[in-house]
């Protein structure tokens, strides 16, 4: 079964417990807590999210990290480009070296149109519908 990076998970996991622009900054282990992600793995990773613009970070003792961007206004698609590059849909589905237009797996053709409309649908879908469903999940007791 094909899915996202435990990377990219992870990302989107810490992502959704930032407050909005202008919120309370969240220092890093709390934020790591919350998602249920390792504090080393998140600290590796959240320069490139900051990097990418879509955290921001404020050093001292009132600071912290928050979204750089209303969620709303942040795709599952730039999460993951920021995290993993823009290169991971690009590889063979069945993970071969030597498969390419030219010279194509079993799988080739079927990936090169899955892949559209997976590309499509992350960078349609936003941080805030993650969050929302995770309300609505929590709200719901499942």
């Amino acid at each position: 079964m094909l899915c996202l990076s435990q990377t990219t998970g992870y990302a989107i996991e810490a992502l959704a417990h930032l407050d909005e622009p202008g919120g309370k900054p969240a220092r890093l282990r709390d934020v790591a807590a919350s998602a249920s992600v390792p504090t080393p793995y998140l600290a590796k990773r959240m320069p490139e999210l900051v990097a990418a613009g879509l955290v921001a970070s404020k050093r001292g003792p009132t600071g912290g990290l928050t979204l750089a961007r209303p969620s709303s206004e942040i795709t599952l698609m730039e999460i993951s480009e920021a995290v993993e590059g823009g290169k991971w849909l690009e590889r063979c589905l069945l993970g071969l070296t030597e498969c390419s237009n030219e010279r194509n797996c079993p799988m080739h053709h079927f990936w090169t149109h899955a892949r559209r409309e997976i590309e499509q649908r992350l960078r349609s879908t936003t941080l805030a519908a993650v969050i929302e469903h995770e309300r609505s999940k929590a709200a719901s007791g499942a």
